[in-house]
């Protein structure tokens, strides 16, 4: 299970996050000033951080600044009632993966929490390997048969999503989420494209298909 550090000074907030992550199948530590939160990333591994701008001791800016000049991988969601253009800005120019404004909808921040995992994994994780089917995700390849085929940028993220977790059932609002963006322009017909792109290069492929789970979204199953 994940291990995520909570970082907010109002302390039922705090408790209701790591209350809600934890139902969701998280390991949550919780702190309640940044510098607290470098002393508990020096003791125990951190997967993701979820924190608080307006905090006393070290702010949130300062915190993620710090973290990231040593694990600029760890995945990062900041949820702050400063919710300016220069505030958000600064944040992802830090390094943060994605910006909930106060108040939040806490269901909502579960889903953004599992959607930065995930792309946190498939990121880190530099091959998926299925079969004879080995996607590279330095090179934006996918090699069949000793075929190697290098693919436009999004149709190879969404393919590598789709084979790195087989059977796995992902809603178009997750796939657009994630490959394209919380806040892209970009519509569920982009999606179809893709998809459409896909199945029309590897319709023969021996390892996997690519299905539509009608009403909810796309799997790869495998062969």
């Amino acid at each position: 299970m994940p291990n995520i550090l909570i970082v907010e000074d109002d302390r039922a907030l705090n408790k209701l996050i790591s209350t809600v992550l934890e139902k969701a199948g998280h390991t949550v530590f919780s702190v309640f000033d940044g510098e607290k939160a470098l002393e508990k990333i020096e003791d125990v591994h951190i997967d993701m951080l979820v924190t608080d701008v307006m905090m006393p001791n070290m702010d949130g800016f300062e915190l993620v600044a710090a973290i990231k000049d040593y694990n600029k991988n760890l995945p990062v969601l900041m949820v702050t009632a400063r919710g300016s253009y220069n505030d958000k800005l600064c944040g992802f120019n830090l390094g943060v993966d994605d910006y909930m404004v106060k108040p939040i909808d806490i269901n909502e921040l579960t889903l953004r929490v599992n959607a930065i995992l995930r792309r946190s994994k498939i990121a880190n994780e530099n091959r998926v390997t299925i079969g004879s089917t080995v996607l590279d995700s330095e090179s934006y390849t996918v090699t069949t048969n000793n075929e190697t085929v290098t693919l436009p940028q999004k149709e190879f993220l969404l393919l590598f999503k789709l084979l790195s977790y087989p059977d796995r059932v992902f809603t178009r609002f997750e796939i657009m989420d994630e490959i394209w963006g919380y806040e892209s322009d970009s519509d569920e017909k982009t999606i179809n494209v893709h998809i459409s792109k896909l199945r029309s290069r590897y319709d023969n492929n021996p390892d996997f298909s690519i299905e539509t789970v009608r009403g909810i979204g796309y799997k790869a199953v495998l062969k």
